[in-house]
């Protein structure tokens, strides 16, 4: 296929992810500052911090507010990230590649664009307003999803969108856990306390994974909620189940058997990131510090895009 149009269909799940997970960041964040006692700051700018949008968000609000922040990442179309800024960008990737999609998938993504841009973020919404939208960018971001899978022939394109949902949704979780480092209290004797589980619940539930953690441990521990949020197998969010459907789809896409090996640097550093999570314990990632680690996973992503792009999608020079 075409790199343009594999370039599209790649960008505009990564997009649609992205905007489905800041609606989940500021969602559970709306929880949890609801949930703190008064005398405790709500938590606002640990979101810009750990999404890498605080530098920017400095340049035009002065006070990181509940009220500035969901500007900022919901409507404000002078961040890139923003949930409007990241439809828009789907929807323009998708116009362009009507042919490769189906047409239930033009159809809901048009509608959900709209209905974002629709949104008057000047008016004064009630809490459960508010909650009652991000739902509703969850859900029909869902609802994508299960059309593609059901309108869908398992192509280049397919796997093309499979492999950007994936590697964002691998990102963003690791940003999910890396709120919880921005958001520890400065006082010791906080680590352990009634607060401090409220915060890592809600990285659990921000990434809907509570339910199905207190499925598989008994407790609720910072160790057990990395351990399921990094290196599970099964969780579909879980960081070590995205990098694997990653890499797989990627080989898909060669046609290489990853059994023999890469057969180009974007499956090389891929499955080298692949292997050394799946013998990476938790112990190892608090011994190398939790922030750190994350920090360096989120480098290694953006490396693997970068080599994405290069072999798929950059321009080539034509040797003569």
């Amino acid at each position: 296929m075409l790199s343009r149009v594999a370039n599209s269909v790649y960008w505009m799940h990564r997009y649609i992810e992205r905007a489905e997970n800041y609606a989940r960041f500021m969602s559970v964040n709306f929880n949890l500052a609801l949930d703190l006692p008064p005398n405790v700051n709500q938590q606002w700018e640990p979101l810009l911090i750990a999404t890498a949008d605080h530098d920017l968000f400095t340049k035009y609000y002065k006070e990181p507010t509940r009220e500035n922040v969901i500007q900022f990442m919901t409507f404000d179309k002078r961040n890139p990230n923003s949930i409007v800024t990241c439809l828009s960008y789907a929807r323009e990737n998708a116009r362009t590649i009507r042919e490769a999609i189906s047409k239930e998938m033009w159809e809901h993504l048009n509608q959900f664009y709209l209905m974002v841009r629709d949104t008057s973020p000047k008016q004064q919404w009630s809490e459960i307003q508010t909650q009652n939208f991000f739902t509703e960018i969850r859900n029909s971001t869902q609802l994508f999803y299960g059309i593609i899978d059901a309108t869908i022939t398992r192509n280049e394109a397919w796997h093309f969108g499979r492999l950007g949902r994936f590697l964002e949704r691998a990102d963003k979780t690791s940003r999910f856990l890396d709120v919880k480092y921005f958001t520890l209290l400065p006082e010791i004797d906080g680590v352990g306390s009634t607060i401090d589980l409220m915060i890592w619940s809600a990285v659990l539930k921000s990434v809907s994974a509570y339910n199905m953690h207190r499925q598989q441990y008994r407790s609720l521990t910072p160790s057990s909620i990395v351990e399921f949020l990094i290196l599970d197998k099964m969780f579909p969010r879980a960081v070590a189940h995205c990098i694997r459907q990653a890499e797989l789809s990627l080989y898909e896409i060669s046609g290489n058997n990853i059994t023999n090996g890469f057969g180009n640097t974007a499956e090389r550093t891929l499955s080298k990131l692949r292997t050394e999570i799946e013998f990476t314990e938790t112990a190892d990632i608090f011994k190398a510090g939790l922030h750190q680690y994350l920090d360096d996973f989120q480098t290694r992503t953006n490396t693997i895009g970068m080599s994405i792009f290069e072999t798929y999608f950059d321009l080539k020079p034509i040797e003569v």
